[in-house]
């Protein structure tokens, strides 16, 4: 039993470890950048929603 909490306590003190390292080269996106970042983003969830749809009307033809 000892073996396990040690484990968990080690790879928690790891992640915290890890979590620190990235807090410390994080910054702020450019105006450019966070642009970019919003239109993939929204195209991606269009797509998604147009496939969706299309699925949705395909089965919808099917079933009647």
């Amino acid at each position: 039993m000892e073996m396990e909490s040690s484990g968990w306590k080690t790879r928690l003190g790891s992640f915290m470890v890890q979590c620190k390292r990235v807090w410390y080269i994080l910054r702020k996106p450019s105006s450019t950048e966070f642009k970019t970042v919003a239109k993939v983003s929204a195209i991606g969830i269009i797509a998604l929603g147009a496939i969706g749809f299309i699925i949705s009307d395909v089965i919808k033809l099917f079933t009647k």
